[in-house]
């Protein structure tokens, strides 16, 4: 069972106005509503493609339980830990000439909701499963959270994989986790350069490696991903041509791609190439990843 944690989750309120002028009155051509949050994603991606998976996320007040809605909607098998006070964050995309971000705070999240309801539902994952830590965590939490939850994953041998930014990704390292999957720009920070090129992608997916993890992957936009494994074997691939409509969701859909083909036979190659392809798959739709689509890119990578 893959098992994914989302402790900021949103309702992204995306807004289509072609025409937006600063400081005026303006009408949208088109709106919606979706469920939000990196690891979120990586559960309905996975739901799409097959892989039985549960979507652990800390929801508050009217907008938690419109989430909750959404998500039955979308037939997610959701575990969701109610918050007694706050809101679930809504995040509005504003879509015109150029792409705005308007992202909420998210709910305090006391201690006791970690440390009693959540490392509760944790302790039953055992070496036959995985757990996805995907995204930001709330500014009232300490940025150990992530590090504390591998260290208990190693102890159980659950396969971690971790997509995170800075310290909430390099302090969990030394845990071993499966699999990490930072961005190139992502990449370029924690070592204080910029990865303009597979090749030094490659050069600091492997100090990734040094540090603790075993399995890489770095999404490069256009420009494809790499892959270090840790048998040693590096993979290099482009991105599949199509056109681009909607970003959001892309790493994350790569992230479900690659463990659903990794479930599915157990070779890194094949599942490398089904993440790239699922990663593409939801750039090229205005929603999230269909296996349909995936399998369409698959007969031409």
């Amino acid at each position: 069972m893959v098992y994914t944690v989302t402790f900021n989750p949103s309702l992204d309120y995306v807004l289509d106005v072609p025409e937006y002028v600063e400081g005026t009155v303006n009408r949208t051509t088109a709106e919606k509503i979706l469920p939000g949050g990196k690891g979120i994603n990586v559960s309905i991606v996975l739901n799409n493609l097959g892989v039985d998976n549960r979507a652990i996320c800390f929801v508050a007040g009217f907008t938690g339980h419109a989430l909750k809605a959404l998500l039955d909607a979308e037939g997610v098998n959701a575990d969701c830990i109610d918050i007694e006070d706050g809101m679930t964050r809504i995040n509005v995309k504003l879509r015109g000439s150029n792409e705005t971000e308007i992202n909420g705070q998210g709910p305090v999240i006391k201690s006791h909701y970690i440390n009693n309801t959540l490392y509760e539902k944790l302790g039953y994952l055992d070496h036959e499963d995985y757990l996805v830590l995907a995204g930001s965590i709330p500014a009232s939490m300490p940025d150990t959270t992530y590090s504390e939850i591998a260290r208990m994953m190693e102890y159980n041998g659950c396969k971690l994989i971790v997509d995170a930014t800075g310290d909430l990704l390099k302090k969990t390292l030394p845990f071993k986790p499966f699999l990490v999957k930072p961005n190139a720009y992502e990449l370029g920070r924690l070592f204080d350069v910029e990865i303009e090129d597979k090749d030094t992608a490659i050069q600091y997916a492997k100090k990734l490696q040094e540090m603790g993890a075993r399995n890489v992957i770095v999404s490069m936009a256009g420009d494809g991903a790499i892959m270090v494994a840790e048998d040693g074997n590096e993979y290099r691939l482009e991105a599949p041509q199509g056109e681009v409509k909607n970003s959001v969701g892309a790493g994350d859909s790569m992230l479900a791609g690659f463990l659903s083909g990794y479930i599915y036979n157990g070779r890194y190659d094949t599942a490398f190439k089904m993440g790239v392809c699922t990663g593409s798959a939801s750039a090229f739709s205005e929603e999230l990843a269909t296996r349909a689509e995936v399998e369409a890119l698959m007969k031409n990578i």
